[in-house]
C-alpha cells in the first residue's frame, strides 16, 4: 500500500493551525478550540464525543469499512490543544489576540495534524477496526490526561494501542525521532514549608531561623541524585524558589522552597521522593522546627513499548524514508501522555522541525511539517489496524 499523501490538505491544516494560534486557550479553557475541532470532525461523518468527562476534551471515533477478523481492534491517536500562559514575541500575521497566552509549544500544530489525519482517514475508510482521535486539554499543566482517565476514557472509548507526537527542533526537519523505553522524564513538583521562630536579627539565639534550615536543606537535596540514584539512571532535582522574610533586621518565622524533580525511571522517581521526604523530616528533627513537604504534582516517565516503537519506525519509514527515521536521546521534559502509556501499549515520537525550541517567546511552528506529521499518524493507524 502506498504511503498516505496529505499534501492535498496541507493548506487546510495550515489554516486550522493559524486560527488556533490566533486564538490560544489555556488548559481546560479550550472552548473555542474544542468547538472547532468537534465541528470539523462532525462534518466528516466522524462520531464526536464533545465535552468528554465535563472537560473541553473531544473524542472522535471512526470505524473502518475493511471488515476482516481484526475488526474489533482500535488505536488511539492523541493531540494536545492547550496554549501556554506566556507572551508571544514572534512577528507573525496570525499572532495571539490574547495578551499573555500563546501557542509557543506547538499544540496548535499537533491539533491541526490530527485533524488532517482524521479527514484523510474519513475519506479512506478501507481499514479494519476503529481509530479514536483524542483531542486532550491541559497537557501543559500535566493534568488533562489524568482527568480523562478518571472519567473512563479508555473504557468508554477503548484503545488497544495509543500514539502521540511532539515537534522537536533537535531532530532534523523532515525526520522522525523515536526510541524504545524512556523518551521523556517523570515530573514531580514540590513545595516545602519551613516553620521556625522569628525574632530580632541581633538576637538569633531566641529564634529558630527558617532561612538557615532552608539553606541546609537545599544543600542536602543536592545529594539525592549524586548519592542515591544509580549513576546509570538519570534524574535531576532543582530548588527553583526560596521565599522568606520581609525586613532586613528581622529573622523570619517561615520560609517556603519550591522545586522540581525529573527522573527517567519509576525506580529513580520512587527513590528520590523517599529521600526528599526523609531529608525534610531529618531537618525538622535536627533544627527543632516544622518542615512540611507538599507534593504538588506527579507524572511518570514517558516509556515507549517495544512493539509500538517498531510500528512507529515502520510507519515513519513509509512516509519519510528509512534514512530519515532516527534514534533519539531522551529529554528531561515531561508529558502526561505517560499516563496513557501506563494503561495501554503505545509510543510517543518526535517530529523534526526548523526553528527555535518550544516554550521560547519567539517560537514559530514549522508549517512545512504538517503534512509529514499527519501522514505518519495516518500510517500508524493503518499499520496498527492492517
Amino acid at each position: 500500500m502506498p504511503a498516505p499523501d496529505l499534501a492535498p490538505i496541507a493548506t487546510e491544516m495550515r489554516a486550522w493551525r493559524h486560527d488556533f494560534h490566533r486564538h490560544p486557550e489555556l488548559g481546560m479553557l479550550e472552548h473555542r478550540t474544542a468547538g472547532k475541532v468537534a465541528a470539523l470532525l462532525g462534518s466528516w461523518d466522524i462520531e464526536v464525543d464533545a465535552g468528554f468527562g465535563g472537560t473541553t476534551a473531544v473524542i472522535g471515533t471512526l470505524h473502518g469499512t475493511g471488515g476482516g477478523a481484526d475488526g474489533s481492534r482500535s488505536v488511539g491517536l492523541r493531540a494536545d490543544m492547550d496554549a501556554l500562559p506566556m507572551p508571544e514575541q514572534a512577528d507573525v500575521p496570525y499572532r495571539s489576540v490574547h495578551a499573555g497566552i500563546a501557542h509557543t509549544c506547538g499544540h496548535d500544530g499537533h491539533t491541526a495534524m490530527l485533524l488532517g489525519a482524521a479527514k484523510y482517514l474519513a475519506n479512506h475508510r478501507d481499514f479494519s477496526g476503529t481509530v479514536r482521535f483524542i483531542f486532550q486539554p491541559a497537557e501543559e499543566p500535566l493534568t488533562g490526561a489524568a482527568v480523562l482517565l478518571r472519567h473512563g476514557l479508555l473504557e468508554r472509548h477503548p484503545c488497544d494501542q495509543v500514539y502521540a507526537l511532539h515537534n522537536n527542533n533537535a531532530v532534523p526537519a523532515g525526520s522522525i525521532g523515536v526510541r524504545e523505553g524512556a523518551i521523556l522524564a517523570a515530573n514531580d513538583l514540590f513545595r516545602i514549608h519551613i516553620t521556625g521562630v522569628g525574632g530580632h536579627a541581633a538576637q538569633p539565639h531566641h529564634t529558630v531561623d527558617p532561612i538557615l534550615v532552608g539553606t541546609a536543606l537545599v544543600q542536602a537535596l543536592q545529594s539525592v541524585v549524586s548519592r542515591n540514584i544509580d549513576p546509570l539512571d538519570t534524574a535531576v532535582l532543582s530548588v527553583c524558589q526560596f521565599h522568606a522574610g520581609s525586613a532586613i533586621n528581622v529573622i523570619a518565622a517561615q520560609a517556603v522552597l519550591e522545586g522540581t524533580l525529573r527522573s527517567m525511571s519509576r525506580q529513580a522517581q520512587d527513590t528520590a521522593l523517599q529521600r526528599l521526604h526523609a531529608l525534610c523530616d531529618g531537618m525538622a528533627a535536627s533544627y527543632g522546627c516544622g518542615v512540611r513537604l507538599e507534593h504538588l504534582l506527579s507524572t511518570p516517565p514517558t516509556i515507549n513499548h517495544p512493539a509500538p516503537t517498531g510500528l512507529v519506525r515502520r510507519a515513519a519509514a513509509a512516509v519519510v524514508g528509512a534514512h530519515n527515521v532516527r534514534g533519539t536521546p531522551p529529554l528531561m521534559a515531561s508529558e502526561d501522555f505517560s499516563l496513557l502509556l501506563e494503561q495501554r501499549p503505545g509510543a510517543y515520537f518526535f517530529l523534526g522541525h526548523d526553528g527555535l525550541n518550544c516554550h521560547h517567546p519567539d517560537f514559530v511552528f514549522d508549517d512545512e511539517t504538517l503534512a509529514t506529521g499527519a501522514a505518519v499518524l495516518v500510517e500508524i493507524a493503518r499499520q496498527a489496524l492492517a
